[in-house]
């Protein structure tokens, strides 16, 4: 059985979007993190979904499409882990 693991970093992403978004409209806060926690969680049945990084080899990206836009999560498989590493608006730099 696969594991799904969030790093710090990707923890501290995701409470900085929604500590973002949540200074406009607390109910789309809340609303975007359970939406990419839940969308996380496919990974685990299916790891690649995601589009592989092409300069970095076991990195995937999982866009998750929200509102008009989405954020995408970097993630990792490592053995039967998948790690998320990172979260970002779509529009924000790369990661």
């Amino acid at each position: 059985m696969r594991g799904l693991v969030w790093l710090d970093s990707a923890v501290n992403d995701l409470v900085r979007l929604r500590d973002f978004i949540r200074r406009e409209n607390p109910n789309a806060a809340s609303r975007v993190a359970s939406i990419i926690k839940e969308t996380t969680q496919n990974l685990i049945h299916f790891p690649e979904i995601g589009k592989p990084v092409a300069e970095l080899l076991d990195y995937r990206d999982l866009f998750i499409r929200f509102g008009a836009g989405g954020y995408i999560v970097r993630y990792r498989i490592q053995d039967e882990v998948i790690y998320m590493v990172h979260l970002r608006h779509y529009r924000e730099e790369r990661i």
